[in-house]
């Protein structure tokens, strides 16, 4: 089969659109806090976005970035190793540091290209990255694009990591990559327990912390909720959740931050972040200190729901995050529940293979009222027996 012939033998999006079923490249006409208003004019509780601290429309945030948009131009059109470093980057980078409690940081223009430099340009062939099997997309593809050996652990299994690690002890320079926050069940890591395998074997741990930084902690992330701050070399960071904006950064110390601002390729041959979204993502930080209270009320709101959906027989996992995965069983079920939902004023992520196993993946945000959970909670109700297929007063 050739390239153009795998392409066009790909149905299953065709299929799902003709059955008025298709789930992603949905437009939107607007948002505000806790919900949006998609292109055909229907209001929709936002329960699927990772604007966790409610900081993208934040008008601070907007006015920041509008502000340097003025100055500085719409872009860079430079990376920041030749002709398109700000300012504005270098005082992020410092800001970033001390509120995480790392030495130094690296602004990269997505959180992608961040964990892409961090182990690609760390790692190389004959070097060997143990995986977490749930690890996002992108620490894959870093690990991957390093050329160093790949090797799988059980997800959140420490003692599985150590039964492998022991098996190369010494032979080769190893790096344990994993999330801080799973982005499909919303699960912590066992941090603890990996930090004590990998210092037992001379690892060096990378912990990428995109749905954690910003949540965890009030705002400090998952090391720092677990107190290891100082016992994790690596941390990387993305903006496009809980401060609002895009971009990433990677933080350690400033002899690997240094050594990565000369070899990290995803820096190095990428335009920089642009000036309004450093500038975006610099206010959502200053904000995000002194406005605590959103990463209390952000877990409360997820609390709230996680109780609700559970006592109408809904299964969420073992998530303890903003983030509260809704199982659904297959395909079909998933996209049906979907438009479901949708109907009833209440928008939810449509997950499906090969991004994780079929579910609704739903999300809430420290600026969502109580109001607008309750619209949520009923939602899941009148749907209820359609998607588990129970009585409605069971």
């Amino acid at each position: 089969m050739s390239v153009i012939e795998k392409c066009t033998s790909y149905t299953r999006a065709r299929e799902a659109k003709a059955a008025g079923l298709y789930p992603y490249f949905l437009n939107f006409d607007g948002r505000d806090a806790g919900s949006a208003r998609m292109a055909d004019g229907r209001e929709v509780v936002m329960c699927g976005s990772n604007d966790y601290l409610g900081l993208s429309t934040d008008p601070r945030v907007v006015e920041a970035a509008a502000r340097a948009a003025h100055r500085h131009g719409a872009g860079c059109t430079g990376s920041r190793f030749l002709n398109g470093n700000l300012e504005l980057h270098d005082q992020l980078e410092r800001e970033l540091a001390q509120f995480f409690g790392k030495p130094a940081a690296l602004v990269l223009t997505t959180g992608y290209q961040a964990n892409l430099g961090a182990i690609a340009g760390l790692c190389g062939p004959g070097d060997i990255v143990f995986l977490d099997k749930e690890a996002h997309a992108s620490l894959i593809d870093a690990a991957r694009l390093s050329r160093a050996r790949i090797q799988w652990f059980a997800h959140n299994d420490a003692a599985d990591l150590e039964t492998k690690l022991a098996r190369v002890a010494g032979g080769a320079d190893c790096m344990v990559v994993v999330d801080g926050v799973y982005s499909m069940e919303g699960d912590l890591c066992p941090l603890p327990e990996l930090v004590d395998v990998c210092e037992k074997y001379g690892a060096t741990l990378l912990v990428d912390d995109a749905h954690g930084g910003g949540v965890l902690d009030k705002g400090r992330g998952t090391a720092s909720h677990f107190a290891l701050t100082d016992r994790v070399p690596l941390i990387t960071l993305t903006f496009s959740k809980a401060f609002g904006s895009i971009g990433g950064a990677v933080l350690g110390d400033e002899e690997v931050i240094d050594f990565l601002r000369h070899n990290a390729r995803s820096l190095m041959f990428s335009a920089s972040a642009s000036p309004s979204n450093t500038a975006a993502a610099l206010e959502s930080l200053r904000i995000l200190q002194n406005e605590p209270w959103r990463c209390s009320t952000v877990a409360d709101n997820a609390d709230f729901m996680r109780r609700e959906l559970t006592e109408l027989g809904y299964e969420v996992g073992d998530s303890r995050t903003p983030i509260v995965p809704v199982a659904t069983g297959d395909d079909i079920s998933t996209l049906l529940a979907w438009n479901l939902l949708i109907e009833q004023g209440v928008y939810v992520n449509a997950v499906l293979p090969p991004a994780a196993s079929p579910r609704l993946r739903t999300s809430y945000t420290a600026v969502q009222t109580e109001e607008q959970l309750a619209r949520a909670v009923e939602g899941f109700r009148a749907v209820r027996d359609r998607i588990l297929r129970v009585p409605v007063g069971a």
